[in-house]
C-alpha cells in the first residue's frame, strides 16, 4: 500500500533540483555539509524518543540500534565543519517543520512515527547508498569513512534481508484498516516534508549564488 501510494512522491523527491545536482555533481562540498546539517536536526528528532518508544505496541519492534545514525551523522559533519560545528547551526523553515512533525507523531502517534521511520531508514539504506557513493567520487572522502559515516550501516551485514525482516514487521502493523490507510498517509506526507527540504536547500544556494 504504502510503495503504490508513495511511487509518484518518491520519484518526485528523488528528482529535485537540489537532488539532482548534488548527484550529478554540480554542487560542491558545502552544498553536502549544509544537507547534512539538516538531516541532523530530523534525525535528532527521530531518534531522541528511541528510548520511550522502545516498549510500545506499535513503534517498539521498529526500534533498532542498529539503524540509529545520530552519531555516525554528527561524526561527518565534525569532518565536515571541524570540532565546532555545532556554532551557528541552522535549521532551515522546511527542516524545522519536518522535525517538529516527527516529534509530535512520536509524542502523540507512534504508528505514524513510524510512518516517518520507514521512510528515512529503509531510504538510507536503499538510495542512501547513491548518495555515499557520489559524496566519496565527487569530494574525495575516504569509501566509507569519515564524511559518509551517516550511510555506513556495519552493524547490518544484509541490507536486502533486514529491508525484507522490516517490511513484514511493517505489513504486520497491529493496527486496523483506517490506521493502516493514516500512515500511508503520513508516509506521503514524510516525502512531501522531505521535498520541502530539498526546496528550501535549492534556494538557499539561488540567493547565495
Amino acid at each position: 500500500m504504502i510503495r503504490t501510494a508513495s511511487r509518484e512522491a518518491h520519484t518526485s523527491v528523488g528528482s529535485s533540483s537540489f537532488m539532482s545536482d548534488l548527484l550529478g555533481g554540480r554542487l560542491g562540498v558545502s552544498a553536502y555539509r549544509r544537507y547534512s546539517e539538516q538531516l541532523w536536526f530530523v534525525y535528532r528528532a527521530l531518534e531522541a524518543p528511541a528510548d520511550a518508544l522502545a516498549k510500545d505496541p506499535v513503534a517498539g519492534p521498529f526500534i533498532r540500534p542498529e539503524l540509529a545514525r545520530l552519531a555516525e551523522l554528527e561524526r561527518d559533519l565534525a569532518h565536515l565543519g571541524g570540532p565546532d560545528w555545532r556554532t551557528g547551526l541552522t535549521a532551515l523553515p522546511a527542516t524545522a517543520a519536518y522535525a517538529a512533525r516527527v516529534a509530535e507523531c512520536a509524542r502523540d502517534w507512534p504508528a505514524g512515527y513510524v510512518a516517518h521511520h520507514y521512510t528515512r531508514y529503509l531510504g538510507d539504506l536503499s538510495g542512501g547508498q547513491i548518495v555515499r557513493d557520489t559524496a566519496e567520487k565527487t569530494w574525495g572522502f575516504s569509501r566509507k569513512g569519515d564524511g559518509v559515516r551517516f550511510y555506513v550501516f556495519d552493524s547490518i551485514g544484509n541490507p536486502a534481508a533486514f529491508k525484507r525482516e522490516y517490511r513484514t514487521l511493517l505489513d504486520a502493523l497491529p493496527v486496523d484498516d483506517l490506521e493502516k490507510q493514516r500512515v500511508v498517509e503520513e508516509c506521503k506526507r514524510a516525502y512531501a516534508l522531505n521535498a520541502a527540504v530539498f526546496a528550501d536547500l535549492a534556494e538557499e544556494l539561488r540567493l547565495s549564488a
